[in-house]
C-alpha cells in the first residue's frame, strides 16, 4: 500500500499531462512540480525563506554528499534534515547513484555495491542499496530513492541490459532495507535508449509496490528528441496511481515536453547554475545579463514577474553584480529563476485542471525557446567560424520580409519564396482542405478495414498524403491543426489522422532542424523523430506520421489510400516526372475506392489540363503570394459539390483561355492525338453544361 495516498486529480485531453496530489510526512504535494536541488542540505545561494517565497514546496538533497559530510551521526543528533536545515516542507533524497556514475575512474561497481574514494579524506567506502537506504533513513527524507547503476544513455544494448538487471536486484534489496519505515521509496527505470529494455524495466518495477517510479538514465548523452521519445515511451508503461519522476531534467522547455508526456516531478540544478552565470528565464525569452546592453537599463528582469529581484532591482544593477561576480547577484537571479520555474509548474497544473493544457502546450513550446528578441546578439568580433547554412544541394535564404526558406542550389527554386512557409502551408493546404472540419467528421465513406485497397486503415482514420516533405512546413501545419482541434474538442470527437510524407532527399529538413531559430515550425519533437526513426505518433495515439524515403512513384500503390493530398514537389520544370499524365492517372486509380482531394500550389495550365485528362475534377484554389489562384482537384463530383468552401470549378472562361494557350497539351502527347484530346477536354462534364 502506498505511503503517499496518491490521488490523480485530472488527465488532460489531447495530452498525457496530469495533475495529482499526494501526502508526505511533511505536508501535501501537488503536481506537476519542480524540486530545487539542495545537494548539501542547501540550495546554492538561497535561504529557506527565499526558497519558500519563490514557491518551492519540496527540495532535493543528495545522499552521497551528505554521507561524506556531515555524515549520518550528525543527522541522528539533529533528528533529521528538516531540523538540521530548518526546512519544514518535504525533502526527497537521491540515492547517490548518479554521483557514483560521475566518478568514473574512482569507483568500482560490484554486485554488492559501489566502492569509491571519499573526496573528503580519501578513504575507500562502499555505497550499497542497504547503506544508501540507511543513510536516507538517518537523513529523514520524505521520499527516498533506490540505489541504481546509471550509465550513458547512448550505451550499447548488452551494457545497458546488465546495468538494468543490476538496478532491478538493487531495487529489491532497497525495498527490504526500507523495512517498516514510513518514508516513501521510489524505484528507478533504466535501460538507456533501448525500447525493449525500458519496457522490461518499467514492467518489472511496477510489480514491486514502490510508492513512485522515476525515469533515470536520461540527460546523460542522448539528443533532446531521444529524451522526449523515451520519456513518453516509459510513461506509457508506468502505472497511473503513483507519481512519475524524471530525474535531473531540465530546462523550461524540457519540463513542458515531459509534462505533456505524463511526468509529474522534476529536479535540476539549471535555475541556480545559470543564475550564477548571469542567465535568466523570462516571459520575453532567455536573457544574458552579462551583456552590456543591460548596463544602463532601469527595467526589471521581467515586468510580468513579482519575485523579490524583479520588484526591487534593475537590470542595470543586476548586470553590475554579475559582472563583478558578487554573490548577491547569484542570489537575486537564483530567486528569479526559481520563481519562474515554480510559476511555470503552477500554470501547467492550472491548465490541466481546466482541461486546456494542449492549447497551452502549443503556445508555450514556442515561448519557452525564445531568446532576447529585443536585443539580438551581434558580436563585434567573431571568435569562430559560423556553421555553413547549406547542406548538400540546399541552402537557407532569408528575404527582405525577414523569414527564411530553403533553396535548391542546382535549380535555384525556393520553397515558399514569397510567403512565410508556415503561413503558406496554413492557407494553401490546411485551411483550404478544411482539415479541422474533416477531423471532426464522422462516418466517412471508406473501404472495409483490411480490404486490399486500404489494408492499414480503421473505419474513421483520415489519411493525408504530404507529397514533397521538404522542410516539413505542410506536415507540421497539419500537425498543429490536429493538436489545436484536439485541445478544443477532446479525443472522443476526433478521427485518427495518419500523415504519410514522401521525400527522396531529407537534406532540406535536416538543414531546417539545424537552424530552429529560422524555422519556428520545426520546434517540435515530431520532425526530429521522423528523421531518426521514419515515424512519430503523438501522446494521444490518434495522430501518426510516417515517412516514405525515396522515389514517390515507388511507394504510390503500396501506401494507404488518401482522403487528402498535399501535392508540393518542386515545379514541373525541376521535377517533371511527378507532373505527368501517367502519375496523375495512377493517383486517380489508387484513390478510386473513396472520395479524395488534391491541393497544389501550381496554377499552370499544363498541370490543370493534365489533371483534367486523367479524370480529376479541377477547381480554382486560393491565391498564394503573387499567384492569384492555385489548384484543387477532386476524384468525384460529389466531393467537389460537398466541399465546405465551395471552391469554384474551372468553367467556360478557363476553357476559352485554354483553347488559346500555347501550352495546352501535355508534353508527352503526340501531335496526332491532340485534336481528339482537345475534344475530350471540352466534353468533360464540368464543361459540357456551360457554353464555350
Amino acid at each position: 500500500m502506498s505511503r503517499l495516498n496518491f490521488r490523480l486529480d485530472k488527465e488532460a485531453s489531447g495530452s498525457k499531462a496530469r495533475a495529482a496530489t499526494y501526502q508526505t510526512l511533511h505536508g501535501e504535494v501537488q503536481t506537476p512540480l519542480f524540486m530545487p536541488v539542495g545537494t548539501q542540505a542547501t540550495v546554492k545561494s538561497q535561504t529557506v525563506e527565499t526558497l519558500k517565497a519563490t514557491g518551492a514546496n519540496i527540495v532535493l538533497a543528495n545522499t552521497y554528499h551528505l554521507l561524506l559530510r556531515p555524515g549520518p551521526e550528525v543527522f541522528k543528533k539533529f533528528g533529521g534534515i528538516h531540523n538540521f536545515m530548518k526546512w519544514d516542507r518535504p525533502v526527497l533524497t537521491d540515492s547517490g547513484g548518479f554521483q557514483i556514475f560521475s566518478l568514473q575512474s574512482e569507483r568500482a561497481m560490484e554486485e554488492e555495491g559501489a566502492h569509491f574514494k571519499s573526496y573528503v579524506d580519501g578513504k575507500t567506502l562502499l555505497l550499497s542499496p542497504e547503506s544508501s537506504i540507511a543513510m536516507q533513513k538517518a537523513i529523514g527524507s520524505d521520499i527516498m530513492m533506490v540505489l541504481d547503476q546509471c550509465i550513458p544513455s547512448t550505451a550499447g544494448h548488452p551494457q545497458a541490459e546488465a546495468a538494468m538487471l543490476l538496478t532491478h536486484r538493487w531495487a529489491e534489496r532497497s525495498l527490504r532495507a526500507r523495512g517498516d519505515s514510513k518514508q516513501a521509496l521510489f524505484g528507478i527505470v533504466q535501460g538507456a535508449c533501448h525500447h525493449d529494455l525500458r519496457q522490461k524495466s518499467a514492467e518489472f518495477l511496477r510489480t514491486l509496490g514502490f510508492d513512485g517510479l522515476a525515469i533515470g538514465g536520461l540527460a546523460v548523452g542522448e539528443t533532446h528528441a531521444e529524451r522526449y521519445e523515451f520519456t513518453g515511451f516509459v510513461t506509457d508503461h508506468l502505472p497511473k496511481d503513483v507519481p512519475r519522476y524524471l530525474m535531473g531534467v531540465g530546462t523550461p522547455i524540457d519540463l513542458l515536453e515531459a509534462v505533456h508526456r505524463g511526468v509529474d516531478m522534476f529536479d535540476c540544478i539549471i535555475p541556480t547554475q545559470l543564475a550564477q552565470r548571469g542567465a535568466v528565464f523570462t516571459s520575453q525569452g532567455k536573457l544574458q545579463l552579462t551583456r552590456s546592453v543591460h548596463k544602463f537599463s532601469e527595467q526589471p528582469i521581467d515586468a510580468h514577474c513579482d519575485c523579490h529581484a524583479c520588484k526591487n532591482y534593475s537590470r542595470g544593477y543586476l548586470h553590475h553584480l554579475t559582472k563583478t561576480s558578487e554573490n548577491l547577484g547569484w542570489h537575486l537571479l537564483g530567486i528569479h529563476n526559481l520563481a519562474f520555474y515554480h510559476r511555470l509548474m503552477r500554470a501547467m497544473r492550472a491548465h490541466i485542471l481546466r482541461d486546456d493544457f494542449a492549447a497551452f502546450y502549443e503556445k508555450m513550446r514556442v515561448e519557452l525557446v525564445r531568446t532576447d528578441e529585443e536585443n539580438p546578439s551581434h558580436p563585434t568580433k567573431q571568435t569562430h567560424f559560423p556553421r555553413p547554412q547549406n547542406l548538400g544541394d540546399y541552402d537557407i535564404v532569408t528575404g527582405p520580409q525577414g523569414f527564411s526558406s530553403i533553396r535548391q542550389l542546382s535549380s535555384g527554386e525556393v520553397m515558399h519564396s514569397v510567403n512565410r512557409p508556415s503561413d503558406e502551408a496554413q492557407k494553401l493546404y490546411v485551411d483550404q482542405s478544411c482539415l479541422a472540419t474533416r477531423l471532426l467528421a464522422r462516418g466517412a465513406s471508406v473501404p472495409p478495414a483490411g480490404s486490399p485497397a486500404c489494408p492499414a486503415r480503421t473505419e474513421r482514420e483520415l489519411v493525408l498524403w504530404d507529397v514533397g516533405l521538404g522542410a516539413a512546413s505542410n506536415a507540421m501545419a497539419a500537425i498543429a491543426c490536429f493538436e489545436k482541434t484536439l485541445a478544443e474538442h477532446g479525443p472522443a470527437a476526433l478521427r485518427p489522422l495518419r500523415i504519410v510524407s514522401f521525400e527522396r532527399d531529407l537534406d532540406p529538413l535536416r538543414l531546417a532542424l539545424r537552424e530552429p531559430g529560422k524555422f519556428p515550425h520545426i520546434r517540435h519533437a515530431a520532425p526530429h523523430a521522423l528523421v531518426s526513426h521514419r515515424r512519430w505518433h503523438d501522446a494521444s495515439r490518434l495522430l501518426h506520421w510516417e515517412l516514405h524515403h525515396g522515389d514517390f512513384l515507388a511507394f504510390l500503390e503500396s501506401s494507404p489510400v488518401p482522403e487528402l493530398i498535399f501535392y508540393d514537389p518542386f515545379s514541373s520544370k525541376t521535377d517533371s516526372p511527378l507532373w505527368t499524365p501517367a502519375v496523375f492517372a495512377r493517383l486517380f486509380t489508387h484513390c478510386a475506392p473513396q472520395s479524395a482531394e488534391l491541393y497544389t500550389y501550381s496554377a499552370a495550365t499544363s498541370v490543370r489540363v493534365t489533371l483534367l485528362s486523367t479524370g480529376w475534377i479541377v477547381a480554382e484554389g486560393a491565391g498564394s503570394g503573387p499567384k492569384s489562384t492555385t489548384t484543387a482537384a477532386f476524384n468525384r463530383a460529389d466531393g467537389a459539390s460537398a466541399h465546405p468552401s465551395a471552391l469554384p470549378l474551372l468553367g467556360a472562361e478557363w476553357l476559352a483561355r485554354w483553347h488559346r494557350s500555347s501550352s495546352k497539351f501535355p508534353a508527352t502527347l503526340a501531335e496526332s492525338e491532340r485534336l481528339a484530346f482537345e475534344h475530350r477536354i471540352a466534353a468533360l462534364p464540368q464543361f459540357s453544361t456551360q457554353p464555350h
